[in-house]
């Protein structure tokens, strides 16, 4: 008799330890234990998008006030509808409607508990046997966790630094097949810093439609954009291809830890629900949790009452710390960034060893960064061992795709420190240099 594990395709600890240990969350562990304990420096967090411990990215007192009345209203203890309660998601519509050549309703909208779950729920019901899926490298690597988890064949297709991150769309044509279901874009890019402009997301939907496939948005970082090229909604397009698109509070109201996210069918057409895709969406979530009930209900008041002021000023801390990041990188020699950042909170930067002495690569100058300058900063190959998994170190278009002997590096903390910590990895590549 088969054993559980084979029977049901179970991928046992290897491939838990394997899904767990490349991740975003599995690195940040396995860097701050080997922080020095000796050497009394402050601890410079430059490899997690987390902004919010820092004063210069506190939340708006609206959405604070929004918290409160929710909860002392006593009207919200209970448990939601497993979609999300409706006036929250008729206040998300309302809000994601804007310069939209067609309407959301509240029904194309469900809550999540961040983009995280969003993310599980799309790779989920979209796996079956011999599907597969294209996701960007470089990307955010809880696709590839999750893929593996639910043993959807991955393929990857290229940004491109050399065009500003864009997507590689020749090698999206050639990736994809009669089992390819969506394609993953993540705009404003992690953890390029990129963003899209209105007319390669054309570019992007004309190719889905092409491949019949629909396109997964992942816009956590929506609107944070303070570059030249404007943000641009994926959801614009919904009339030339269907799209799923997952956003959150987390990143625009600096509050991860709200674990308020969406995910919203964008389908005039109605594709999706004749598919049976937006019933599996449903059907996932009646066996699901849901987001905390007086969180939800306080969307309507923190969407109506943040003023226009709060946005602009994080858009400005932003920017500054991005001009920091880049200009404070452009004086290390062993260090070189592509493209200045124009969105989101994160940029990568190309490692050239050839300059280093004692690096073997992009892991071992994290380590040996974390240990003796006390900066987190999280190696570019995240996830690569994953796609491993499924040989994707060269992708099915021919060409080699390496992350490795890149750096994911966040610029989203206060600018004072973010200074010191950029000193601290440009002093680290001093000491290290041939």
């Amino acid at each position: 008799m088969e054993s559980g594990a084979k029977k049901w395709g179970f991928q046992g600890k290897q491939g838990l330890e394997a899904a767990s240990t490349t991740t975003v969350r599995g690195y940040l562990n396995l860097l701050m234990g080997n922080i020095n304990q000796d050497n009394c420096l402050t601890v410079i967090p430059l490899g997690h998008g987390d902004p919010s411990h820092f004063p210069s990215f506190r939340t708006t007192p609206a959405a604070e006030d929004a918290i409160v009345d929710a909860l002392r209203s006593a009207k919200h203890n209970c448990y939601a509808t497993t979609v999300g309660i409706l006036p929250a998601r008729r206040a998300l519509a309302d809000y994601l409607n804007r310069d939209l050549p067609y309407k959301l309703s509240p029904d194309d909208v469900f809550l999540t508990i961040g983009c995280t779950q969003g993310i599980e729920v799309v790779i989920s019901i979209l796996s079956r046997p011999g599907a597969n899926i294209l996701l960007p490298r470089p990307g955010f690597p809880l696709y590839e966790a999750w893929c593996a988890y639910n043993n959807l064949e991955m393929r990857h297709y290229d940004l491109l630094p050399e065009k500003g991150w864009e997507v590689d769309l020749d090698a999206v044509e050639t990736l994809a097949d009669e089992n390819t279901v969506a394609m993953v874009i993540i705009n404003p890019g992690n953890p390029c810093g990129n963003v899209f402009s209105y007319e390669h997301l054309n570019k992007i939907a004309e190719t889905a439609r092409k491949l019949g496939i629909l396109v997964i948005a992942d816009e956590a970082y929506d609107n944070l954009a303070f570059g030249s090229t404007p943000y641009v909604p994926m959801r614009v397009f919904g009339l030339t291809v269907p799209i799923l698109t997952m956003g959150s509070i987390s990143k625009r109201w600096v509050v991860p830890g709200w674990r308020l996210g969406w995910l919203v069918t964008s389908d005039p057409d109605g594709i999706l629900q004749k598919s049976g895709v937006i019933d599996s969406i449903t059907g996932f979530l009646n066996i699901s949790s849901d987001p905390a009930t007086f969180i939800q209900a306080a969307i309507p008041q923190i969407l109506e009452n943040t003023k226009e002021d709060f946005f602009s000023k994080i858009i400005s801390t932003l920017r500054e710390c991005a001009d920091i990041c880049y200009n404070r990188i452009e004086e290390i020699p062993s260090l070189t960034c592509p493209k200045k950042p124009e969105g989101s909170m994160f940029v990568m930067v190309k490692l050239n060893l050839s300059m280093l002495e004692d690096i073997n690569d992009d892991v071992d100058f994290c380590l040996k960064l974390a240990k003796e300058e006390s900066v987190i900063i999280l190696p570019g190959i995240v996830g690569d061992l994953l796609c491993e998994t499924k040989k994707q170190r060269m992708n099915d278009a021919g060409r080699a795709v390496e992350l490795k002997n890149w750096l994911r590096v966040t610029f989203a903390i206060e600018p004072s420190l973010l200074q010191e910590g950029l000193a601290r990895v440009k002093a680290f590549c001093q000491r290290h240099a041939k």
